[in-house]
């Protein structure tokens, strides 16, 4: 039988290759099709159960096994599973761009909405139904059928853009390698750096040390390399990353946001982000803008000066691949501080264990790893999450932490199942965290920069966000909220990556067992805001860029994507970009998925503007109080989208977030 037709908690990742996905997907899209049909068919008066709950469980077998599907590809990617996932993509995406389209799916919809029942819901179900009819909407239920055919077509040709677009990102960012052969070619390199690319070297049976744009590795070489030609090289390599040759992604940034503009234009937006932000707190492309400009407008003070210091201190003028480099030697002389002292300390398994006990403390949960359960690699890890006070079983989930050539770059949380209601009970969640950090070296576990520690806390609370969920609809559980609500949950976990307390439960030496000395803990806090202005222009780099792609942007205007963009990116960089440049092509937030983080990006400085608002009660009432913890657990992570996000956040605070916080929290005030 294909183990795609019945997944059971315990996935069988072992079971499942290329050859199950054409056939099993197809077989499902059929299942899905026919439950849809018998919605418009059931011949019942309407009803809230029979044509909403219907619709909302129709598609739900194949939601599940197109999602593992997905999740293979870009973790343990084949040429025959890129093959068969690109064979069926087309299928399922022309399958749920009709679903919006059904004239008579649309009609039992109208109908229902004229019943007493429908007039007479509450709560989260009124929710559901008013976001259901304007989804459909917004999805083109109301165009005639030349616009519902093109709307498809659309939706079909994103959906095999945006995956050769993150398909060329991959094969592109692998195909690059750079092998040094002397010792001395390695000055200024960390002890863990060389022998990461020692070990690399050697798994490639070849000599010397192996340089990748795998982040652990080119973070290392642009942060602490002596010798300025390697570092130019990888940096330069990085930016042209899927920009020549056969993976060049120039045609299918373009044709991505020349379909994404019509699709916004036939629906009757203005643009692709006021499409996609109607929804979100933001509401407005325009509205997302005007915060973005404001923190630029506040930030550009600081950041001109942060410039000025670092060109003084380097005494030479500064290109792109010298940044890195000599603001960690800034940082080093001004606070005597290397984040490479720091590594000792970040061992992975105390890493997780002590992520589990601020968990427990904060949010009445505890987690233990579980063996004997099927993963889709030897270095995943599976865990179980349970109620601390009762012992039930809220969710478990898969961790896999380490970079591979045939999985993907950076790092995510996603979701498998989602618990819904069962008798007296709930049935658990399934998600899982992953992240490309530092590998273990030889025997020795693996040893963490801060910055890892950081991912692995805000991976864990999107994870978070979809395991402690109480809401009984799947479509609304978790994290399917508005994307610039969703980071709430993840962001606000780093914050305790920073506090003494917290950083004693797991932050102790590799081979002494002792905790992080004051002195270089002191250093540290007292480093975390330099160059703030520097790191927040990146962000508000990133999501300008994106706002001004999906709004103004017009090619026979602005010219080619490529060169408008580097121009704009440009303007937040502490040094000029060189010619070359083509970060946009390499852009997976934006481009590898049909939607994605497009006309969104600005959602992670929205949702740092909440988290360190959200964060103060926690330093009011103190960093471990259970009764703030608990407060979050069931105002914020437990709600999902069953009701108006900016509620969910006045219930837990009590008032509007303060868009001070932010800035006070960077050294970013006046």
């Amino acid at each position: 039988m294909n183990p795609l037709l019945s997944i059971p908690f315990a996935i069988p990742f072992d079971q499942i290759d290329a050859a199950h996905v054409v056939p099993g997907i197809r077989e499902l899209i059929g299942q899905a099709q026919a439950a849809i049909d018998a919605v418009v068919n059931n011949p019942a008066p309407r009803s809230y159960e029979n044509t909403l709950l219907a619709l909302d469980r129709a598609t739900e077998p194949l939601d599940v096994a197109l999602n593992i599907v997905r999740h293979l590809e870009t973790v343990a990617t084949t040429q025959e599973l890129r093959e068969a996932f690109n064979a069926i993509q087309p299928e399922a995406s022309a399958f749920y761009s009709s679903i919006p389209l059904n004239a008579e799916l649309w009609q039992a919809l109208k109908e229902f909405a004229a019943t007493p029942e429908a007039a007479a819901l509450t709560g989260i179900h009124q929710r559901n139904f008013t976001k259901t009819m304007d989804a459909f909407r917004r999805a083109g239920a109301e165009l005639d059928e030349a616009g519902k055919k093109r709307s498809e077509a659309i939706d079909v040709e994103l959906a095999h853009l945006t995956t050769k677009y993150s398909e060329n990102v991959l094969d592109s960012t692998n195909s690059f390698e750079l092998y040094l052969t002397e010792e001395s070619q390695l000055a200024g390199l960390p002890p863990s750096a060389r022998a990461a690319a020692r070990q690399s070297a050697e798994a490639k049976g070849q000599a010397g040390w192996r340089f990748t744009l795998q982040q652990p590795s080119y973070v290392a070489v642009l942060t602490y390399l002596d010798d300025r030609s390697v570092r130019e090289a990888l940096y330069r390599a990085y930016a042209t990353r899927a920009s020549t040759g056969e993976h060049d992604n120039r045609t299918l940034t373009t044709r991505i946001l020349e379909l994404r503009q019509e699709k916004a234009k036939l629906l009757g937006f203005a643009n692709f982000a006021d499409l996609v932000l109607v929804e979100r707190m933001a509401k407005t492309g325009a509205a997302a803008q005007a915060f973005l400009e404001d923190l630029h407008n506040k930030t550009k003070p600081f950041f001109a000066v942060e410039n000025e210091q670092l060109a003084a201190f380097a005494g030479q003028p500064l290109e792109a691949w010298d940044i890195a480099y000599w603001a960690e030697k800034q940082r080093v002389a001004l606070y005597d501080f290397d984040e490479e002292e720091l590594r000792p300390y970040f061992a992975l398994p105390q890493v997780m264990d002590g992520l589990f006990e601020i968990c427990r403390r904060l949010f009445g949960i505890a987690v233990e790893e579980t063996a004997g359960v099927p993963v889709w690699h030897s270095d995943v890890k599976t865990f179980a999450i349970r109620d601390a006070a009762t012992g039930h079983h809220l969710g478990s989930f898969y961790s896999d932490f380490y970079p591979r050539e045939n999985k993907r770059g950076g790092a995510w949380m996603d979701s498998f199942l989602t618990g819904l209601p069962r008798g007296e009970g709930w049935d658990p969640h399934l998600g899982l965290i992953c992240g490309n950090l530092t590998p273990p070296l030889g025997d020795q576990p693996a040893l963490l920069t801060h910055r890892d520690v950081e991912t692995i806390f805000h991976e864990f609370g999107h994870l978070l966000h979809h395991c402690l969920t109480r809401v009984p609809l799947r479509s609304m559980a978790g994290t399917n909220v508005a994307w610039d609500f969703v980071e709430l949950p993840s962001q606000i976990m780093e914050n305790w990556c920073w506090e003494r307390e917290a950083l004693d439960l797991f932050a102790r030496h590799v081979e002494t067992g002792a905790p992080i000395p004051e002195e270089l803990f002191n250093k540290m806090k007292r480093a975390r805001t330099f160059r703030a202005a520097n790191a927040q222009m990146r962000q508000l780099s990133f999501g300008i860029v994106d706002l001004a792609l999906h709004t103004n942007y017009r090619p026979e205007v602005d010219g080619e994507v490529v060169a408008y963009s580097r121009n704009l990116l440009g303007q937040f960089s502490a040094a000029p970009l060189p010619a070359e440049h083509a970060m946009i092509n390499s852009f997976t937030h934006l481009f590898a998925n049909p939607v994605g983080y497009a006309g969104g990006y600005y959602s992670y400085k929205w949702a740092e503007v909440l988290d360190a608002d959200a964060f103060s009660r926690f330093r009011t009432e103190g960093v471990f109080n259970a009764e703030a913890g608990l407060a979050f657990r069931h105002q914020i992570l437990a709600k999902g989208d069953s009701e108006d996000p900016a509620q969910l956040y006045r219930n837990f605070m009590g008032r509007d977030p303060d868009p001070q916080a932010l800035l006070a929290r960077s050294g970013l005030l006046p």
